[in-house]
């Protein structure tokens, strides 16, 4: 398999002349002849182009998920099991952050929080036995009591590539049990690139509209030895949830009343920003240098508001008929400072960042050289102010 700037070796092949085959999901296949010299590296520079098969019912033609064969062939490939989703079918859906678009993939289910997908299950092992990687890079939780890393942080668009692994390789960190995840963010294209989408959208719960954006910009410098990507995302949706959970007993007299009762609003605004870059250097056709930057970074504005009556005690009659109810009342008002970016809720900010340097050397056509540095770091900040009190109160039967 080719890595994922087209790249491939074959190192030790003894002189001679060889033929080369090429094979690529929804491109025709290519076969291009070789020669190799002794103690020389031969360089190739191939090109397919996009073929169907034809059947007498059926036409299958490659030209509309490029993105998707590549992914496709990858996941073919592989020699552990692993389920590989690009770009180009993660853009199918309206998935505002990566982990609704994990969601899609067999064998896995998320966590939720405020109706958006947050923590990871892999064939139904908890959260905190699955591991997360950009780029192949190990990142932490933003979560300090916890090893769960919020897969709502990251926007959909950010991403080129998703590898869900649900068996480990020898390379791979051993302490994911449910299998491990690798975001793969875009690549330096091989040519001019611009990119921008915009969408809105309206939230009937209360009545507040959703914004979207996102810019993609790359090109090749320097007579192609240089290849540089920028992406930015922009996501703000004003929503929130009512609640009602009762929980409900029956007495010994055969009557049914709610025991607990908790009444819950939340106005919640999330803001989630990111932005990425992608470089690579090309020295010659033996070494090349890459570097690779991500940042993100989530508001969440939270005013709550709960009303909990628990301890719910029926009062009887002398003919045991319900009169009325006791019970423990508390009311709890959670909003948070007066700032410009406290705005009088709850704010909780979370961020995870990642940087990594690598390159990729032929030193000969016996032996390669790989390496990697990485720095990764995640945060999370609350600010709140609870408001509350408690009484206990006799309530008449409706």
């Amino acid at each position: 398999m080719s890595d994922q700037q087209g790249r491939f070796e074959f190192l030790n092949v003894p002189a001679g002349t060889y033929q080369l085959e090429i094979s690529y999901i929804g491109y025709g296949k290519l076969t291009k002849q070789v020669t190799v010299a002794t103690g020389r590296n031969a360089e190739q520079s191939i090109a397919l182009e996009a073929g169907g098969i034809a059947g007498k019912e059926v036409l299958v033609v490659g030209d509309r998920l490029r993105g998707q064969a590549k992914a496709l062939n990858q996941q073919k490939n592989n020699p552990n099991v692993t389920n590989v989703v690009s770009a180009d079918q993660i853009g199918r859906f309206p998935d505002g952050n990566i982990g609704d678009a994990i969601k899609r993939i067999p064998g896995v289910t998320m966590q939720n929080d405020q109706g958006e997908a947050r923590n990871i299950i892999i064939r139904g092992l908890a959260p905190q036995l699955n591991s997360v990687t950009l780029n192949g890079d190990r990142i932490p939780s933003a979560e300090g009591d916890n090893r769960n890393v919020q897969m709502d942080l990251i926007p959909s668009d950010m991403v080129q590539t998703i590898e869900l692994n649900k068996t480990l390789m020898p390379d791979m960190d051993a302490d994911a049990i449910g299998g491990s995840v690798n975001l793969v963010t875009r690549a330096a294209p091989n040519g001019p690139r611009v990119s921008a989408t915009l969408s809105s959208g309206y939230n009937p719960i209360r009545q507040k509209p959703i914004y979207n954006g996102a810019l993609v910009l790359g090109n090749r410098f320097f007579h192609n030895k240089l290849g540089a990507i920028l992406s930015a995302s922009y996501n703000n949706n004003d929503y929130g949830s009512d609640n009602i959970e009762p929980t409900w007993k029956k007495d010994d007299f055969g009557n049914v009343y709610i025991e607990e009762l908790g009444i819950r609003q939340y106005f919640v605004q999330r803001i989630r920003r990111s932005a990425s870059a992608a470089l690579d250097f090309k020295i010659n056709p033996a070494n090349t240098l890459f570097f690779n930057a991500m940042y993100n970074w989530r508001d969440d504005r939270e005013n709550r508001f709960a009303y909990n009556v628990k301890d719910i005690e029926p009062e009887y009659d002398a003919n045991d008929n319900i009169t009325g109810y006791t019970g423990t009342l508390t009311r709890q008002n959670k909003g948070g400072i007066g700032s410009d970016r406290g705005k009088n809720r709850r704010l909780e900010t979370q961020r995870v960042q990642n940087y990594s340097l690598r390159g990729d050397h032929l030193l000969s056509p016996k032996v390669d050289l790989n390496w990697s540095a990485s720095w990764s770091s995640a945060s999370e900040k609350k600010t709140a102010k609870d408001i509350s009190n408690t009484k206990r109160k006799t309530y008449p039967l409706p």
